[in-house]
Order: structure tokens, then C-alpha cells, then sequence
């Protein structure tokens, strides 16, 4: 599990091909402390070591998770946000975040104001379902907290030291982002029986009023 604070900013040194895998060598300012194992978010993907060094570590990703994020457009020179895991002892922070994306999302504008920016986002219509204002959002590896939702699209403040401590500073219209949505929502809309069949475009309310009207409420 992870939290969302970035630790650091890595660069893509390497890719390459392995079988049916696409290898990323990360360079790192703590890849000397890691181990072969270990997990590791890299731009919001949850990743395992599987070689390291003292200047990058490797990790290994398979076609669904080059499907689902943008790491199908990650080329070499690429700065990356990283953030180690949890340990079971460590103090919690930032927000539940499993490092499994859900998919992108599209770079509308970065309106920056004197110090802080707002970032507007635009989400497949799947995925605004689990969005709502002063919700959580993992944008790129980056626990953030919803400001505004108009249709598909939503915002999110993003204060100084995120933007000079991450890869948030340098988006633009036109890029795209890894978004994970709140795991808890979607684990309460699974046992609720909320889930919307494939292709439907009911809203969360439509689908918990249908499923009141069901219980006899």
C-alpha cells in the first residue's frame, strides 16, 4: 500500500523488451537502499524490483498495465514521482493508495496562480463515477483531493511544494496522467450491488435508488 507523497522525482533510463514484458530502468536517488522485491509506485503503478544498483533499479510491467496507463508513451529521459511502501509500522499519510491504476486521464490545463496551480482533468465517464468534490484522487502517483466536478471533467488544487517536488509542475494541455480512483468506493459499490452493467451510463444515485426500490425502502 502507499499513501501518495511522492518521495522523489526518478528518471526513465532504459527500456526494453522481455518477452511478453516491457522493462523500465528507473534511475533513483534511494535505488542504492532497495532491494529485489520490494515494491515500488512509479508514477501511481505499483511495481516490484527486479534488479537493482546503486543508481536505478529495474521493474518489470505486463500488457495490462501498458494497456491501463500511460506507460505506453513513457520514453527514455522521462522524469517519474516514486514512493517505497508502507511499512506495516510507519505512519500513515496522504491516502489509501493501492498503486493499481485505473486508468488515464487527459491534461485539460495547469492555471497556475501566484504560488499554488489548479489542475482540470478530463476521466472516462467510467471512472467519474468514483469522483466527488473533496473526494481523493492518486493523479500520477500524487494523493490528491477533489475541488470541483463539472460532467466529465475535475480539479484539483495542487500547492507549491507539490508542484516543485513532483511531475505535476511540468503537465500541460494535451498530456496524459495515471489516475486511481478511492478503492473504498468501489469495494462499497461492489457489495452493494451497485455496479453498472457493461456499457450502462446510469449515475451512483440512479443505481442506489434502483437498488432501494429492490429492498423494498
Amino acid at each position: 500500500m502507499f499513501t501518495g507523497l511522492v518521495e522523489a522525482v526518478g528518471t526513465i533510463v532504459a527500456v526494453s523488451r522481455r518477452w511478453d514484458v516491457t522493462v523500465f530502468h528507473v534511475g533513483s536517488p534511494f535505488a542504492g537502499e532497495l532491494k529485489r522485491g520490494e515494491s515500488v509506485a512509479v508514477s501511481g503503478v505499483c511495481t516490484t524490483v527486479t534488479e537493482c544498483d546503486g543508481a536505478s533499479f529495474a521493474v518489470e510491467l505486463t500488457g495490462e498495465t501498458m494497456n491501463v496507463s500511460r506507460f505506453s508513451f513513457v520514453t527514455m529521459g522521462e522524469r517519474v514521482n516514486l514512493e517505497r511502501a508502507l511499512p506495516a509500522d510507519g505512519r500513515l499519510d496522504g491516502h489509501f493508495v493501492a498503486g493499481h491504476v485505473d486508468g488515464t486521464a487527459l491534461v485539460m490545463s495547469l492555471r497556475r496562480g501566484r504560488r499554488a496551480a489548479e489542475l482540470w482533468l478530463n476521466l472516462p465517464q467510467g471512472l467519474m463515477r468514483y469522483i466527488v468534490r473533496k473526494g481523493s484522487l492518486c493523479v500520477d502517483g500524487v494523493s490528491l483531493t477533489v475541488a470541483a466536478v463539472e460532467g466529465n471533467a475535475c480539479s484539483v488544487a495542487v500547492i507549491p511544494e507539490t508542484l516543485a517536488g513532483t511531475t505535476l509542475g511540468t503537465l500541460a494541455a494535451g498530456k496524459r496522467v495515471n489516475v486511481e480512483t478511492d478503492l473504498i468506493a468501489r469495494y462499497v459499490e461492489k457489495l452493494m450491488g451497485l455496479e453498472a452493467p457493461c456499457g450502462a451510463s446510469k449515475t451512483p444515485s440512479e443505481l442506489t435508488a434502483e437498488r432501494l426500490a429492490q429492498m423494498g425502502w
